[in-house]
This record gives structure tokens, sequence and C-alpha cells, in this order.
């Protein structure tokens, strides 16, 4: 059921019982499934793919919506799979949901409102990330994680399974437990990403020093500038911690 006021580029596949809404608009080369829902002011770029009984662009879930037209856009050549949720912004958050391109929602993912999720990044079964959420590029998540409202989870960052991430999560880190905590930095996602080795050493040494050395953390962050501040990853893991307002996720202190 397809309302005559939506926009379907002329290669867009629909499967039967999926009903798309008057203010969606989707892109060349998308596919979706059967019996899946898609709603509100709603974006989706070119190739995607939406499997069967994905509700895509639905109300959020927060008492202080009222109806307003706040949107969702969805990027190019992602992968959204069965009954995953994602749902459209609120004023509260800048009245825009948005998952960047090339981004795979496993089963059961809920998305809610004013969250952005980054390019390349993978959501695995029945992650669940709360409102007003940001995941930067390459973050991965494995089964079951759940991400607190307001929180950020920074670049090529990785959630083991079952993760309860209650604080900000930096760039290029490894976090596991309830609540997760720091067990050093994603090697192995970095080094299928092509990050040089010069990278990933200067990311150890600045990983040890800012959260298994004794120095405070001004003290901490200065050394690590000093000794590593040329390298643009090692900034940007830096710039993440300074403009943190929950706090980063820290060490198992036993």
């Amino acid at each position: 059921m397809i309302d005559r006021r939506a926009e379907l580029d002329s290669s867009v596949e629909v499967g039967p019982g999926t009903v798309i809404g008057p203010e969606v608009r989707i892109g060349a080369a998308t596919r979706i499934g059967p019996y899946a829902v898609i709603e509100g002011h709603t974006t989706i770029g070119a190739r995607n793919r939406i499997f069967q009984f994905a509700s895509i662009g639905a109300a959020p879930q927060d008492l202080k919506y009222h109806d307003e037209p706040s949107r969702l856009e969805i990027g190019d050549d992602n992968r959204i799979r069965e009954f995953t949720t994602i749902h459209r912004g609120t004023e509260g958050g800048g009245m825009l949901t948005r998952i960047g391109s090339h981004v795979l929602v496993m089963n059961y993912v809920h998305v809610a409102h004013d969250c952005r999720v980054g390019d390349h990044s993978i959501l695995a079964n029945s992650t669940e990330i709360a409102g007003h959420c940001v995941l930067e590029e390459w973050v991965v998540t494995a089964g079951m994680c759940g991400i607190h409202q307001f929180s950020r989870v920074g670049a090529h960052a990785m959630l083991a399974a079952g993760s309860k991430v209650a604080q900000d999560v930096p760039p290029y880190a490894m976090v596991a437990g309830d609540r997760a905590r720091m067990v050093g930095i994603n090697a192995v996602g970095l080094e299928r990403r092509g990050f040089s080795p010069a990278a990933v050493a200067a990311l150890r040494s600045a990983f040890r020093t800012l959260f298994y050395s004794k120095l405070l953390r001004d003290d901490a962050v200065k050394q690590v500038l000093d000794q590593h501040g040329a390298l643009p990853e090692v900034r940007r893991l830096i710039d993440f911690i300074r403009a943190s307002e929950r706090g980063v996720v820290s060490r198992d202190r036993d």
C-alpha cells in the first residue's frame, strides 16, 4: 500500500503487504521486503535493502513528542534487517534522526529518536540505542548491547556482546561488561581498516597512559600530546575525551 504522494524512484522494488506513507522519499535501486512499514518525513537514499517487518520512520517513543514534523534520513547502500525499528527525531534533538551510508543494522535493533549513526557502522542483533545518541563512523556493536541516552560512541570503537554503555566510549576503544568498562584498543578492527602500525602503536601507548596509569586526567592528556600529538588519530582521541559531557568509560578498578 503506497500512498500516491510518496516519491519512489522508478527502480525501487516493494514487497507485498508493505505500507509506505505520503511523506516518504526513496532513492534508486532500493529494495524493500514484504510487510515493512515506512512512514513519516522519511528520506531513504539509493541501493538500500530493507528486509521484511522493519518499522522505519515511526513516531518517537517520547512523551514530549506532539506530532511535530520531525524527520528521518537514511543514506545509501545500507542493509536494514528484520524487525528493526528506527524512529524519527523530536523538537528537543534537532528534529532529525540520521543513519549514514554502508551501515548494517541487524535483526531487532532499535535506533531511537534524534540519534546519529555514522557510515560503515555495524549494529548487531538486539542492540538498543536510546535517544540522542551519537555513533561515529565504523562503530561495531556485538549482540544485545544497550546504549544510554545522550551517550556518544567514538569512531572505530567496538562494543562486546551484552555491553551496557552508560558513558561515552572513546574512539578506537574496545569495551565490555555491565556497566561497560575499557578493555583496550580495537586493534583488530584498526588493522583491518588499514591503520598504520605506527598509529596503532601510538594509540596503544595513549590508552595505557590515559586509562591504565595513575596520572590525573589532565596530566595524562598532556603526556599523550607531548609524546604522540603529531598523529591525527591521537588528537581525535584527546578531542573526544575533552568534549565529553557524560565522562568516558574507564577501566575496571578492581
